[in-house]
């Protein structure tokens, strides 16, 4: 069963090279008034968007980023901020002191950010642009916020390029249906653990996605998710998230 919105959206890959034509302001413009549609909790719209056009900013992210060139190359660079400003001001013009800090709204901010920017992503790719989320701009979170003049009570969550495709990569396997996909409970009808099957399904993954990676284009190597990812999980990644969230004023409480 699929409709043109299924199809774009099971359609979705990363574009880091792009074509020389320039995106005209007006589409960014109407990419964030439609992406502002997308839920929210409490209609807080706990998010800001910054579109980054100076080259010696972009450049600096970058390299803090990887580096990734092609945040310095993209015709367009966003990153989206997590951001509770306007549930402070909100408050303190009613004369009520703010409750921040607490675990749920660094939830809230997060999962409404994601949200309005996979919204953006999708409309993006519907008007022929293509893009890439680039979470490495929280390798250095405090110098990304002092760049873009980030306040407290918000923070750089992750950045966005986009521009007319480049280049026309595969699309990357994703876990079959059946592995994401759980009947009344996380392990199913009767609720009992299935370790075997758990294997199973990986095993055939893994030989999927490693069939991908020795046949595609660039970038060709030999490798599966459970060794990738297995190997990524035994590292510290961005050790100090949490001191830096925590003097943005979020994941105090």
């Amino acid at each position: 069963m699929s409709n043109p919105t299924l199809s774009l959206m099971s359609g979705h890959r990363s574009i880091r090279k792009f074509s020389d034509r320039p995106v005209p302001d007006g589409v960014i413009t109407a990419l964030a008034e439609a992406a502002g549609q997308a839920s929210t909790s409490h209609h807080v719209q706990a998010y800001t968007i910054i579109r980054v056009r100076d080259r010696e900013t972009r450049q600096a992210i970058a390299d803090l980023a990887g580096p990734q060139p092609w945040v310095a190359r993209a015709p367009v660079f966003l990153v989206f901020c997590a951001d509770i400003t306007r549930l402070v001001r909100a408050a303190e013009s009613l004369g009520i002191p703010p409750e921040t800090g607490w675990a749920e709204q660094l939830i809230v901010a997060t999962v409404d950010t994601a949200l309005m920017a996979q919204n953006l992503m999708t409309g993006a790719e519907s008007m022929g642009l293509g893009g890439v989320f680039i979470g490495g701009i929280r390798n250095d979170p405090e110098k990304v916020s002092t760049l873009l003049k980030i306040p407290d009570h918000a923070f750089p969550l992750f950045g966005m390029c986009l521009g007319y495709p480049g280049h026309d990569p595969g699309i990357k396997p994703r876990f079959p249906v059946d592995m994401i996909l759980r009947e009344e409970s996380f392990y199913g009808p009767d609720g009992t653990p299935d370790p075997e099957k758990d294997r199973n399904d990986m095993e055939n993954f893994d030989k999927i996605l490693n069939t991908y990676y020795k046949t595609r284009s660039s970038n060709v190597k030999d490798q599966t998710w459970t060794r990738l990812l297995g190997e990524f999980t035994g590292k510290i990644i961005r050790p100090g998230m949490k001191s830096f969230l925590e003097k943005k004023g979020f994941f105090l409480k």
